[in-house]
């Protein structure tokens, strides 16, 4: 179970505000009235081990001032140690000294309420859930129809699972047919695309993926066998935005086209994988597709695949994958040849990937060996004294 969000503030109307900013977050809270100067008024409500333990503390910039002389090193109550995780909470902001104070109790940022409650809204909920670096998020899409997209999405997916990431696939393509059919669990409970169509604002991450299908030790979102149903930005942006703060790796099938889902989609990418055919007609169809997707995605590769087989059962004449990667003006993710027997067991139900000596299994292992080991950047939030949230660092305000 989560620890409780620690407040301290003698002020009823600022305490009011942060513990119903905490009720929309899901976090639960422990209030300290107020910042004691005696030790064994700390020790009546055991604040010491409130500090310590709290996954947040918000200090009212009313007890600032009394904060700062708990202890040696002026960040919480006697005998406590500096620690991150701490922010002052003020309402003026005209005010200059509060970044000093801010500084002075240790804050690592000082809030603006009401204009930041929304910002706070979600590092409250970031501390409840405990979440660490966001996902590493993968989106494959191919360069025309019939690249293999679906099928590397999926071997990518379970290859991160196997590794023992926190996996999540998701379907990006109302009218592929249902990644958990390719997994062999379209009858498998849980929810799908259509029951999130209305979400809107912050998607809890546990939540999410608790109510996904569970399907190879990695959770699904895929579509229903329903009416296709629109997905507003909003939703996918919410949707997106959870699984991300989950951790991991994230995986998504993309859709060919560009309409405003799709481009939500890519806008929450940390690169995507073209899947090419080495022959001129795909390369063709997938510069289309290419020049469409860079005007939303920062980082797009090609993944290059043998030329079809011709009707004898051998490839036809096509490009070397240097040759593809070249024409297409995109960096080279690799080549991924066709694996054998892979459209009759998936037939019987087991999914792309899942051979370990596989071609699509082996590639998948060296994609998450270059990325998945060395992703995870921190984030952190800096804005300008104009700004509504701040943070401080250093000896003085920055």
């Amino acid at each position: 179970m989560a620890e409780s969000i620690l407040i301290v503030t003698e002020d009823e109307e600022l305490l009011d505000d942060l513990l119903r900013l905490c009720a929309a977050a899901g976090a639960e809270t422990c209030v300290a009235h107020g910042a004691p100067a005696e030790r064994s008024a700390w020790s009546r409500w055991n604040a010491a081990d409130a500090w310590e333990r709290a996954p947040l503390v918000l200090v009212g910039d009313d007890c600032a001032a009394v904060s700062t002389g708990l202890g040696g090193d002026g960040t919480g109550p006697p005998g406590s140690a500096r620690r991150p995780g701490v922010l002052l909470i003020g309402r003026d902001l005209d005010d200059p000294g509060v970044w000093e104070r801010g500084v002075r109790i240790g804050a690592e940022g000082v809030v603006m309420l009401p204009d930041a409650e929304s910002w706070l809204t979600g590092r409250i909920a970031d501390a409840a859930e405990d979440v660490g670096d966001p996902a590493l998020t993968v989106g494959v899409i191919g360069g025309r129809g019939g690249a293999g997209a679906s099928t590397l999405a999926c071997a990518l997916a379970l290859s991160a699972a196997r590794r023992g990431s926190r996996t999540l696939l998701v379907d990006g393509d109302p009218l592929g047919g249902g990644l958990d059919v390719l997994l062999g669990g379209e009858r498998a409970e849980g929810v799908r695309w259509p029951a999130l169509a209305a979400s809107r604002g912050r998607v809890g991450a546990a939540a999410l993926v608790e109510s996904l299908p569970r399907l190879h030790d990695l959770s699904v979102l895929s579509w229903d066998r329903g009416d296709a149903v629109a997905l507003p930005q909003e939703a996918v942006r919410s949707v997106l935005s959870a699984a991300r703060r989950g951790g991991g790796a994230v995986v998504v099938d993309l859709p060919r086209r560009l309409d405003d889902t799709t481009a939500e989609l890519l806008a929450q990418l940390d690169l995507a994988l073209l899947v090419v055919p080495a022959e001129l007609r795909a390369v063709a169809a997938a510069h289309r597709v290419a020049r469409t997707a860079r005007t939303v995605l920062r980082d797009l590769r090609v993944v290059v695949r043998p030329p079809d087989r011709a009707p004898g059962g051998t490839y036809g004449r096509g490009l070397d994958e240097q040759e593809t990667a070249r024409l297409l003006d995109l960096p080279l993710a690799g080549e991924l040849p066709w694996e054998s027997g892979l459209p009759e067991a998936v037939d019987s139900g087991v999914p792309p990937g899942h051979d370990d000596r596989g071609a699509l299994a082996r590639f998948s292992r060296e994609f998450w060996q270059r990325s998945l080991a060395s992703a995870g950047a921190a984030a952190g939030t800096a804005v300008g004294r104009t700004g509504r949230v701040r943070g401080t660092e250093g000896g003085g305000a920055s």
